[in-house]
């Protein structure tokens, strides 16, 4: 990422200014927000060192195959209890949306975290039922449609490359 992109978790904000310096490990996430979307983020830009990192010890698995990961490209905040910096715990609800086979396939999940030694990390998470739509049911994305990640290109040019 270029200082100038736009953060990939949908903050409005340059990459620079939000995610960048978690990831880089120049400052920590203040909230289980924060750690949220630096964590997709993460994802975004394979940065499996940082998911590893941002994991909590007991649930973190030994790796994760980069190539495993599919391609996101947005996330929605849909809510948050607690998780704020004088917290020691959170939830961060949320959606983020992926293509596969000229589909949109949608990640809705309710996440936990805790915060250990003023260290945000990712606990675990309940996928909720309506995460992967029905074979079917879910409209496809033509070839000169819109991107529905929003980048105003078309999904041939953009994700659907």
């Amino acid at each position: 990422m270029t200082d100038s992109d736009t953060c990939p978790c949908n903050s409005h904000k340059p990459y620079t200014e939000c995610c960048g310096p978690l990831l880089s490990g120049i400052r920590t996430a203040s909230t289980a927000e924060a750690l949220m979307r630096s964590r997709y983020t993460a994802y975004v830009v394979r940065d499996i060192s940082y998911l590893l990192r941002s994991w909590h010890p007991s649930t973190r698995p030994g790796s994760i195959d980069p190539a495993a990961i599919p391609a996101w490209h947005e996330l929605q905040i849909i809510h948050t209890e607690k998780g704020q910096e004088t917290d020691n715990e959170g939830i961060v609800e949320f959606q983020a949306l992926t293509f596969s086979q000229k589909k949109i396939l949608r990640l809705h999940e309710v996440s936990r975290f805790m915060k250990e030694n003023d260290q945000w990390l990712y606990i675990d998470g309940d996928i909720k039922d309506d995460t992967l739509p029905v074979e079917g049911h879910e409209p496809k994305v033509g070839r000169n449609a819109p991107c529905p990640c929003g980048s105003g290109r078309k999904f041939k040019k953009c994700c659907g490359h």
